[in-house]
């Protein structure tokens, strides 16, 4: 138990990976309410749901009292974070990054609160790295790191262990990332930095360069990196990453990952990405067999609604039920748009599985096909020369679906 609430709590749902004093850390957030940030480089016009445990770690800070500063990178991703890459990232442009800071505040903006004593601030650090002279920079902070040090980090070892070459320029990423740190504390009293655990060389380097400089304690606590039971990344499908933004991965779409969340993961992510109490929680982690699904029905409704707004997870439950449960088509399934002419002389559907996501190939749309994985109208097709036409219209939409979870509505244009 600790003394700090905000501490048992994130402890208690599984946020916390490593911390650099927890003891002191601990006395301060009992005792005073402190400000923390944590990072997000602009790499590109959203986060996607990997970034979600840092989101609401800030959220879950302000809760309790404390002051959270999400700090959008676009100083650093000029340069890149080589952290668990074999390879440079790909160099953006000022644009870019501007335009994808933009994206990512529209995201950060949903979950946190910007009014009261302890409201939230997006900074840039654009702001302060960006107006540094290169000598100014080496004289004021180059004597603060060692390379000896520099090259112990995870990040560094790992792509020279593997022969992969990292350019001086990233190299200097952890610089720039540690003097935001010292910078924060400077100007905005920032006392904890926060961040997924493969951050921990970065935060740590900006806790020892703030203590250094300005001789004062500050602290860096980590969260696990997520993965899924099966040992694969969290928030990637074979279509992509998912985003945040429904504009990039929709509602119903963000609604069915999580629906279709694996048996042993449901438990963790209602602690990790619900509001629920952690009483509940409890509750449903006492459901066996198919009882489970029940949970993973609760895990994607609360989430979707956190993301996507209540509206969005309404609605995106209410197709599940028509279309799982009811067997009916609905309206908020993804559709797809035909011409009249084409569905007039037939779409060989062995090719409209490819332009409807389904496949990649139409070798893979053959092994579907045969194997009765896609259904018209709920009616398996076993015919590879299969043509979509007029005549399977019902109600002036046709029903397509792969499997029992990936469904599509086409309708005339």
């Amino acid at each position: 138990m600790y003394k700090s609430d905000f501490l048992n709590f994130i402890n208690e749902r599984g946020f916390i990976h490593q911390c650099s004093n927890f003891e002191e850390l601990d006395d301060r957030l009992a005792n005073s309410k402190i400000t923390a940030y944590i990072g997000f480089d602009a790499t590109a016009n959203s986060l996607h749901v990997g970034s979600l445990i840092q989101i609401l770690l800030l959220r879950h800070l302000q809760k309790f009292g404390h002051t959270p500063i999400a700090l959008l990178g676009g100083g650093t991703t000029l340069i890149g974070d080589p952290s668990g890459r074999d390879e440079s990232r790909k160099m953006l442009s000022t644009t870019d990054i501007n335009n994808n800071a933009m994206g990512i505040r529209k995201v950060l903006e949903k979950f946190l609160s910007f009014n009261g004593t302890n409201a939230a601030k997006i900074l840039n650090n654009a702001d302060w790295l960006c107006k540094f002279n290169y000598l100014e920079f080496l004289r004021d902070f180059g004597t603060a790191f060692t390379i000896n040090r520099m090259l112990s980090f995870e990040s560094v070892k790992l792509r020279l262990q593997k022969e992969n070459p990292m350019t001086f320029l990233e190299f200097n990423y952890m610089l720039l990332q540690a003097v935001d740190f010292y910078h924060l504390h400077k100007e905005k009293n920032v006392v904890l930095q926060m961040g997924g655990s493969d951050q921990w060389g970065n935060i740590i380097n900006g806790v020892e360069l703030t203590r250094r400089i300005s001789q004062a304690e500050v602290f860096a606590l980590t969260s696990p990196l997520l993965t899924k039971s099966d040992g694969s990344k969290m928030g990637k499908t074979a279509d992509g990453a998912v985003w945040l933004d429904s504009e990039m991965f929709s509602s119903w779409d963000f609604y069915q990952y999580f629906r279709n969340t694996d048996d042993a993961d449901v438990i963790k992510f209602l602690k990790l990405f619900t509001e629920l109490p952690i009483s509940e929680v409890a509750v449903l982690a006492k459901l066996q067999g198919q009882e489970i699904n029940e949970a993973k029905k609760i895990l994607a409704f609360e989430i979707t609604k956190l993301v996507h707004g209540e509206a969005a997870a309404l609605t995106s439950q209410t197709t599940a039920i028509n279309t799982f449960e009811k067997g009916l088509g609905d309206d908020n399934l993804p559709t797809f748009f035909a011409s009249e002419a084409e569905l007039e002389s037939g779409i060989p559907l062995i090719n409209f599985l490819i332009t409807l996501g389904f496949t990649t190939s139409n070798g893979e749309g053959r092994k579907l096909i045969l194997n009765g994985g896609i259904k018209i109208n709920d009616v398996a097709i076993a015919d590879v020369a299969y043509s979509v036409a007029k005549k399977d219209l019902v109600n002036g939409v046709i029903k397509i679906s792969m499997g029992k979870k990936k469904h599509v509505l086409v309708k005339v244009k």
